[in-house]
């Protein structure tokens, strides 16, 4: 067992422990490893020969933490090769983190639910709102079976039909102590997630995601208007995301050209 953190900007090779099916092409790679990484920060992985990204810390205790992924493409395809006892240079944790605050609702979008899920642990009595395209796509429904849950379809295959940001806005509109909502998924939901919090007068924090070559400044491609993600984010509230034009409509690709949401996501 190793007790030391991994905060470094040089990755340290560490070698995968566990892996844990989520869901439909959705893992988790533990790491007997502590990890000072405090809820909404992100860790680097490297993958010798062939790439580098950031993933958001899903699981964090004393002793072992992990990182959960979707497979989309060269990376999450290379990272599906592995078994357990392989080794993956792993450096951070980066960034900001999430504020602790009661009365609070925490809302989650496919794997956009790995970023808010210490958080989960962290919070008093979080009312929870996880959302996904079909009931094969839901991830840790077991490891939040005893928390206030709502699941979310867009098929109706499991849970309420319809959008996370459905169930959220009828929550908003009947339970008035919600003080803030803390959201991660696709910045489309996210961006309507604004919206309600805004008309419901009800603070909010985001996670976003955007390509990070380095974690800590330098190359300048997670911008989003004048803000830094890495380092200034992932985490933004509200009043923050009020002045980003760029939030819900552009990002910037690896070559730091900026380009439309939906060209991002087709490219990343």
């Amino acid at each position: 067992m190793h007790n030391e953190t991994c905060k470094t900007d040089i990755p340290k090779l560490m070698e995968v422990s566990d892996i844990i099916i989520e869901a439909k092409g959705i893992k988790s790679f533990f790491f007997r490893h502590s990890i000072d990484c405090k809820p909404g920060q992100f860790i680097m992985v490297w993958l010798p020969g062939i790439d580098e990204k950031p993933m958001a810390a899903s699981y964090c205790s004393k002793k072992e933490f992990a990182f959960t992924y979707q497979t989309i493409g060269k990376f999450t395809t290379s990272l599906d090769s592995l078994r357990k006892g392989a080794k993956l240079g792993i450096r951070g944790p980066y960034g900001n983190s999430f504020s602790i605050k009661n009365n609070s609702c925490v809302i989650g979008g496919g794997v956009g639910m790995a970023s808010v899920s210490t958080l989960i642990g962290a919070l008093k009595n979080p009312v929870i709102i996880s959302g996904a395209r079909s009931k094969e796509n839901i991830i840790y429904l077991k490891r939040f079976k005893n928390k206030n849950m709502t699941v979310t379809t867009d098929d109706g295959s499991f849970g309420r039909k319809g959008f996370a940001t459905d169930a959220l806005d009828d929550l908003l509109s009947k339970n008035r102590k919600i003080k803030i909502v803390y959201t991660c998924g696709p910045e489309i939901m996210m961006k309507k997630i604004f919206e309600l919090c805004k008309n419901h007068k009800v603070d909010m924090e985001a996670s976003l995601e955007r390509y990070m070559s380095c974690g800590f400044g330098v190359c300048g491609k997670c911008m989003v208007d004048d803000k830094i993600v890495c380092m200034e984010g992932p985490i933004f509230n509200l009043k923050q995301l009020e002045k980003m034009e760029e939030f819900g409509s552009f990002a910037r690709l690896r070559s730091g050209r900026k380009v439309t949401l939906k060209e991002y996501h087709t490219a990343h």
